[in-house]
């Protein structure tokens, strides 16, 4: 039991070796240099269609204002035309 426990260890240390020199080789470097320059390009893109929703979500507020004061102002003048 003891001989199989320091095996696997031996094992998992040795893969785990193998692993880290296969993640740092140059080929995986450009695999993780192309990756996040997508992410980049993904990032750039997500926050000029932000930029473009928040310049729409202006535009329609200050709309919804000029609205409300244009009805303030006839809600205004149809209280004193029922006054008079």
């Amino acid at each position: 039991m003891k001989l199989k426990g320091i095996g696997l260890f031996a094992l998992g240390t040795l893969f785990g070796l193998e692993g880290i020199k296969l993640l740092s080789s140059k080929d995986a470097k450009k695999v993780y240099a192309k990756c996040t320059a997508g992410v980049l390009r993904a990032k750039d893109s997500v926050v000029t269609q932000v930029t473009t929703l928040q310049e729409n979500c202006t535009d329609i507020y200050e709309e919804a204002k000029a609205i409300n004061a244009e009805r303030a102002v006839k809600d205004a003048e149809a209280e004193v035309s029922e006054e008079e």
